[in-house]
């Protein structure tokens, strides 16, 4: 056989083809009670998953419960393994997957500091405008707007201040929830 031709129906011409990174919201009630937060935290860290957003309050006084809301990335089977692993830990009542649910929403807050004078304000304040972002303070030189949002959204303001003066951002992380009637499960 000639060196230029290859089998058509070879296998060493297919490329592996791996798995596509995914990104899921995962919503977790647990008992509102030192240590939890760590012990979730510490199961990210020793697997070696990361988290991009992380959001915790309590939600039912009364029964001491509260919300965790993660965005973490990774193949499905990855993402299959840490909502396993997240329901097997003691203080974890329900782990649920808003990405695969589909029909919920996530927002964020973020608040964004920008110095600046002249066309660069009038600038700033125009786009905060197109962006429903509000002015929560406001001096000679500088404005600290407060924009929520998906996190694209906030991504995207966040990107277009840069030019401007951005100065600071502090943002709440992803909070979320499904549509519909019904609540998480316990």
């Amino acid at each position: 056989m000639n060196a230029h031709l290859q089998p058509s129906g070879s296998a060493y011409f297919l490329e592996a083809t791996k798995p596509a990174v995914e990104t899921h919201t995962l919503a977790v009630i647990v008992d509102n009670e030192p240590g939890v937060l760590a012990r979730v935290i510490g199961l990210f860290a020793g697997r070696g998953y990361n988290i991009e957003s992380l959001t915790v309050s309590e939600t039912q006084h009364e029964k001491h419960v509260s919300r965790i809301t993660i965005v973490t990335s990774g193949t499905p089977s990855v993402i299959e393994q840490i909502k396993n692993q997240l329901a097997r830990l003691v203080p974890v009542h329900s782990v649920a997957d808003l990405t695969v649910q589909g029909n919920s929403i996530a927002r964020e807050l973020a608040m964004v500091k920008v110095a600046g004078t002249g066309e660069k304000r009038v600038e700033a304040l125009r786009l905060a405008d197109a962006f429903r972002a509000r002015v929560i303070d406001a001096g000679t030189t500088s404005f600290i707007f407060e924009i929520t949002g998906k996190s694209d959204k906030v991504e995207q303001f966040i990107s277009l201040m840069v030019p401007l003066g951005l100065v600071e951002v502090a943002r709440t992380g992803v909070a979320g929830i499904t549509r519909g009637p019904e609540g998480m499960k316990e």
